[in-house]
């Protein structure tokens, strides 16, 4: 039978356990810090993390982070590296080496050719009196803090401190880069936040044959069919330049059919077009377009460029369908 375990309570002890070696953890940030950050900075090459298992599974999810916001990385596996993979490491790189203990063999073992390369070594260890932080350039400590685990051997506190400190630097870093939203955006195009940041309406928008157009003595008849033709729900009206005069909507053939209980087919649609309707530039972000569509009601908007010239049409629902939130 299994012991009968309170999981909240051990949630709760496991958590303050944690946040505990956080508090130690920040007791360590001095100018060691400073230094890792400025040899990072000066790499001319990738910022390379390597560590034997979980401090290799957090050396992964480091790499990710930095590279992501700015700083060049990859994991490499310190025991694939014994048997070849050190051909990653190249001079100009700089190497995070973790190990809570601070003596790895597997990391211990490549240290000779570290050395040859002039590869600058940064540690991240529990403290500084292992082989690995005394052969570093920058020895960074977690400090004396406690496993969460109730036998004291499974990495918890300590992997969950590494993990925090390999944030603190990614952070710093990112700050010191001058790293923006729109950065990150051109990492994670397929992300929500690349939609947000990258899409622009001249990547939405209808053009070409797909977008709607008529002269403005066209009649009803004909705006009609060019409206059901193209399928969005308008058609602009244009003069021989393609200068945007204005636009009938599915919206306006309704209020005219309410109005005057039916209408002229040979009706020319400069009489009961919307002039001057809202328009919108082709660069402009999709994310501002669908809050303006939804700002003012509408479902569409005209693209133009400087000269008020008709260059395309871009929907509410073009902007959903995309992702755009």
């Amino acid at each position: 039978m299994p012991n009968l375990v309170d999981f909240e309570k051990v949630a709760l002890a496991t958590l303050k356990i944690e946040e505990q070696a956080l508090q130690v953890l920040a007791t360590q940030i001095d100018a060691r810090f400073r230094r890792a950050c400025e040899i990072i900075l000066q790499c001319q090459g990738r910022l390379v993390i390597t560590g034997m298992g979980k401090s290799g599974h957090i050396g992964r999810k480091m790499a990710a982070t930095f590279a992501s916001t700015g700083t060049p990385s990859f994991f490499m596996h310190p025991g694939e590296a014994g048997h070849g993979d050190l051909g990653m490491l190249m001079r100009g790189d700089v190497l995070i080496a973790i190990s809570n203990s601070g003596k790895s063999d597997e990391i211990m073992m490549l240290m000779p050719l570290i050395k040859h390369l002039q590869v600058p070594l940064i540690t991240i260890s529990g403290d500084a009196s292992g082989p690995m932080p005394q052969n570093a350039d920058v020895a960074l400590t977690l400090g004396n803090i406690t496993e969460a685990c109730p036998l004291g051997l499974a990495p918890t506190s300590s992997t969950t401190a590494t993990l925090a400190l390999g944030d603190a630097l990614a952070v710093a870093l990112l700050d010191a880069r001058g790293f923006t939203a729109d950065d990150f955006a051109r990492s994670h195009p397929a992300g929500a936040l690349g939609k947000r940041l990258l899409l622009q309406v001249k990547h939405l928008m209808h053009t070409g044959q797909d977008l709607p157009k008529v002269a403005p003595h066209t009649p009803m008849n004909q705006v009609l069919y060019e409206i059901s033709n193209k399928r969005l729900g308008l058609t602009t009206i244009v003069d021989e330049n393609d200068t945007l005069l204005g636009i009938f909507t599915d919206g306006d053939l309704r209020r005219l059919i309410d109005k005057q209980q039916g209408f002229d087919v040979n009706l020319a649609v400069s009489e009961v077009m919307t002039a001057q309707p809202t328009t919108i530039d082709a660069e402009a972000r999709a994310v501002e377009a669908l809050a303006q569509l939804r700002d003012k009601k509408i479902n569409q908007f005209v693209v133009v460029d400087a000269a008020n010239k008709v260059i395309g049409v871009v929907s509410m629902h073009d902007l959903i369908q995309a992702g755009v939130n």
